[in-house]
């Protein structure tokens, strides 16, 4: 295999925890998705943006944007508005602070061939700070111990930490479609300890296609998940339950199921699509077949079923209140705040029973609230024998 940058830091959370799968994906053809191309459409968008607003000559991009909407505006918007407000924090403590937007960064020193694109860096005495956008909306992301964002670092430190006297890093994620702004700040010494200690090591691993196979969360987004056995091997530990009924099953025996459940659905819809996609091109899995899926009903020609019901006398409209979303890009985020503001509730959200990492406050369950009041944890019993 040539050498290329295979080992990129936008997936060094997957190659981190099973380097070898960094070659095996390599060998795999990328296959285009719509939500990386809006992603890509917003990246060039808030680049724009901040560049105009640093006085920058550039060209709108609008009209060149595949997927350029309301929502996109907004969100790039707030990236901008977010990204000033973090140079005018730097000039407080350096005067002429560089801010570097759509940056290669270069960490190679540590990776083979590393390096990543930074969407914003601004280097200034003591902070090197690096901000990255996230489009996305299924996967919240976190800046902390983030491995993408500590490559980015130290790509910013390769070309600024003899210039400036940095004695800190600020990653952070701005990820506006889940109101999401998550910061992590290192010592400059911890992030190349981390560089020289895992990094290094680990993606010599990596580059040669060596280490040992790991499945778990960062499996997400690898492309040989579908039939990577490992990740079958390690979801698999569940058929060792046989799927009794819970009723039967220990509390300790359910707290060893639980952090597996969502990665076990994940796997299995993606195993189900892969061998969709084989089957489609040839493979037969014995007792199985492909066939045509339900479909739902639609109109061939809309403004003909508009003509034809309003010449029959009915109306083929429904009308009904616009959205949160719909209504703040008809007013504008000011006026929707000044107007209906005072109308805008967020309901409790539903029970979820999550990892203590999550970092939601705990609900406090009957139990507690029986256990708080004099006497609780004793009624609270009798009515669990009373149940039994």
């Amino acid at each position: 295999m040539g050498k290329h940058a295979f080992l990129s830091a936008s997936s060094s959370h997957r190659w981190l925890e099973c380097p070898p799968s960094a070659k095996l994906c390599a060998e795999q053809e990328d296959r285009a998705s719509p939500y990386a191309q809006q992603g890509t459409d917003c990246h060039e968008l808030c680049a724009y943006l901040v560049e105009k607003s640093l006085g920058k000559d550039v060209t709108d991009p609008t009209e060149n944007l595949t997927y350029y909407d309301q929502e996109m505006r907004d969100c790039a918007e707030s990236y901008c508005t977010y990204v000033n407000e973090q140079i005018e924090a730097a000039k407080k403590r350096c005067p002429d602070p560089q801010v570097l937007i759509e940056q290669r960064l270069d960490f190679s020193r540590w990776v083979e061939n590393g390096f990543g694109t930074g969407d914003c860096v601004i280097v200034a005495d003591e902070v090197l700070q690096v901000i990255d956008y996230k489009h996305g909306v299924g996967v919240l992301v976190s800046a902390e111990k983030n491995p993408q964002m500590m490559c980015y670092a130290l790509g910013a430190l390769e070309l600024f930490d003899g210039l400036y006297d940095i004695k800190e890093v600020r990653m952070t994620i701005f990820q506006p479609r889940r109101e999401n702004v998550s910061t992590c700040t290192m010592a400059k010494e911890e992030l190349l300890a981390w560089a020289e200690e895992v990094l290094k090591p680990t993606a010599a691993l990596a580059y040669e296609g060596k280490g040992e196979f790991k499945a778990g969360e960062h499996c997400r987004f690898c492309k040989v998940k579908a039939a990577c056995r490992k990740r079958a091997e390690y979801n698999l530990e569940l058929a060792r339950y046989d799927f009794e009924m819970p009723a039967v099953l220990e509390e300790t025996e359910i707290a060893a199921i639980l952090p597996k459940i969502d990665e076990l659905v994940s796997w299995a819809a993606d195993i189900k699509e892969y061998a969709l996609q084989q089957a489609l091109s040839g493979t037969h899995y014995e007792g199985f077949k492909v066939v045509e899926g339900r479909s739902n009903r639609k109109y061939s020609d809309e403004a003909a079923v508009i003509s034809a019901a309003e010449s029959a006398g009915y109306d083929p409209y429904e009308k009904k209140l616009l959205g949160i979303t719909a209504m703040t890009a008809l007013m504008g985020k000011k006026k929707f705040e000044e107007v209906l503001g005072p109308f805008i509730v967020k309901p409790q959200g539903k029970p979820a029973l999550v990892p203590d990492s999550d970092k939601r406050p705990a609900l406090n369950t009957a139990y507690e609230d029986f256990s708080e009041n004099e006497g609780g944890k004793e009624l609270w019993l009798s009515l669990i024998t009373l149940q039994k």
